[in-house]
């Protein structure tokens, strides 16, 4: 796989202003398709409706009502497949990052974010958690 095929994401976060920059940010990236929404329960009809299949989900870890590491949990159940996750979080604790990476999603990215390098940063680890 070349890193320059269309990517399909779906970027998942309650803060709007944040999903407003971001989804900008990754359209820089001109292989690359970028889906939003604003929380967990949203996330999962998208991915269970079929409307919409992602290659990677970028996932906001803290999140009211479901957070992101029970959104994880309920799209590894979904029947549709299972899609690599990618958790998004302000929370740079080394501690908190080891426990996030060992909760199922192929990588951590933290806030704040160069806009310039976020889709470099996604594909390099979606990439290598395809390739492994």
């Amino acid at each position: 796989m070349t890193n320059d095929r269309n990517l399909k994401l779906l970027y998942v976060d309650d803060e709007p202003d944040l999903v407003s920059v971001v989804v900008r940010a990754l359209r820089l990236d001109t292989h690359m398709t970028v889906r939003s929404a604003s929380s967990g329960a949203d996330a999962l009809s998208l991915l269970a409706s079929g409307e919409f299949k992602p290659d990677v989900v970028l996932l906001d870890v803290m999140m009211p009502d479901l957070d992101g590491p029970e959104t994880l949990r309920r799209i590894a159940e979904l029947p549709t497949g299972r899609v690599p996750v990618i958790f998004f979080t302000a929370r740079a604790q080394s501690r908190e990052l080891m426990d996030l990476a060992g909760g199922g999603a192929i990588g951590v990215l933290t806030k704040p974010f160069n806009p310039i390098t976020l889709a470099k940063e996604i594909r390099t680890l979606y990439y290598a958690s395809v390739s492994g």
